[in-house]
């Protein structure tokens, strides 16, 4: 089956598939994606999906598809994912939110909220901003308790320099230098809106957001950011390998351990129920 090819195209095959005796529900997601495959279903180990799924069947006593916001990679974690899923017309926000989390058989995914949205409503079309984090810890000694979500970095890191750096990237830019070779999306052109360096005690933050990203994009920016943080390369660096469109050029990807996805906004008219 072809996917759609619009927005409108995608809404009418929303409301299509709409139950007269359903209402939808956006919900927010937290998960630790530790020993997970990411947020969408795969035939090669557990997902955020096919937990949330599993537990939404048992809540609506019928198959429920929930669409999430975004793909989020193995090992990469979310303290505000977004989705939607239709459920009886029965059920309140605060069901839901009790209900899947008691079915839920997975302690690392938590729902935490939800909202009644209207019928054509799209987690993923209708996002205008998603925001990420990635920590790095830049300290000689590992972190027992944070293995599992920083990238551990030896080297003490410039800041100062990272975040000057960081700058380059700001704007409405080709990006191939910073998505992976199996990146399937049509263009490498992304607008990024902000993205920033700062510390925080014994860990470094990148934050970046933008209405999209590019597969492996933040973690691009995160492995060539760090090249500059331990002087290897100079800010100035960064532009260069961002005019060269060639990948072979950028530094390493980071590990999934220190992403998170941390929030996805939506304008004020489509949360509005019709």
């Amino acid at each position: 089956m072809s996917q759609p090819e619009t927005r409108a195209e995608t809404r009418a095959e929303t409301r299509a598939d709409t139950r007269a005796d359903t209402h939808r529900m956006l919900i927010t997601i937290e998960y630790d994606g530790t020993g997970l495959v990411g947020w969408q279903r795969q035939n090669n180990g557990p997902s955020v999906q096919e937990y949330l799924e599993a537990a939404a069947e048992k809540l609506t006593s019928r198959k429920t598809p929930i669409q999430g916001s975004g793909r989020t990679d193995a090992g990469v974690h979310a303290s505000a994912q977004a989705a939607h899923l239709d459920v009886p017309t029965r059920l309140t926000t605060h069901a839901v939110v009790n209900g899947l989390n008691a079915w839920l058989n997975c302690p690392q995914i938590s729902v935490l909220t939800a909202r009644r949205v209207g019928q054509d409503f799209n987690a993923r079309f209708d996002a205008t901003e998603r925001s990420y984090l990635y920590r790095i810890l830049d300290r000689r000694t590992p972190s027992a308790l944070r293995r599992h979500h920083v990238w551990h970095h030896r080297t003490k890191l410039n800041v100062e320099a990272m975040q000057k750096a960081a700058q380059y990237l700001i704007g409405n830019h080709d990006f191939t230098s910073f998505r992976a070779t199996g990146c399937q999306a049509n263009s490498p052109v992304r607008t990024l809106n902000s993205l920033s360096v700062t510390r925080l005690e014994d860990e470094i933050h990148i934050r970046a957001h933008a209405r999209s990203f590019l597969y492996h994009q933040i973690r691009n920016f995160a492995g060539s950011l760090a090249l500059v943080g331990t002087g290897k390369w100079q800010a100035e660096d960064i532009r260069m390998v961002l005019e060269a469109c060639d990948r072979t050029k950028a530094g390493p990807t980071a590990p999934p351990q220190g992403l998170y996805l941390t929030e996805i906004e939506y304008p004020p008219e489509s949360l509005a129920q019709k």
